[in-house]
């Protein structure tokens, strides 16, 4: 299946993109897209939903991610299925997730900045 679906990114890169913005169960208001993989996937919804996309990276430190049981695996975690965004730097917001939920404190300014990303959201479609 992983073979199949890059032989047809080779083909199209934006493949996925448009099976999933297109056809009647494709019109949506707001889209959240949760596991882009590709700089190729976040052009695709930047091109075509410019005026309503908001990019947001989520990301954690190596030694988070040992912590919370990763182990690199030759292969996999190095393919562009898995790396493919880590040099895109057009994020309009980037959120830390290095610390754990018990550690949570609001001086880090979390909240604030997910209250920002919700009012940008809201604007972007007309809810605020």
């Amino acid at each position: 299946m992983i073979q199949w679906g890059e032989e047809k990114r080779k083909k199209d890169p934006e493949f996925f993109c448009q099976l999933a913005t297109s056809g009647q169960e494709a019109q949506k208001r707001i889209w959240i897209i949760s596991d882009a993989r590709r700089t190729t996937d976040v052009e695709y919804f930047m091109r075509h939903y410019q005026d309503i996309t908001v990019t947001v990276r989520v990301e954690a430190d190596l030694s988070t991610r040992k912590n919370r049981g990763f182990q690199f695996q030759s292969g996999v975690d190095d393919a562009e299925s898995e790396c493919g965004l880590d040099q895109y730097d057009q994020w309009n917001y980037i959120i830390n997730n290095n610390i754990e939920e018990t550690e949570i404190n609001p001086s880090f300014g979390t909240n604030e900045k997910f209250l920002l990303l919700l009012q940008n959201v809201k604007s972007r479609i007309g809810l605020s």
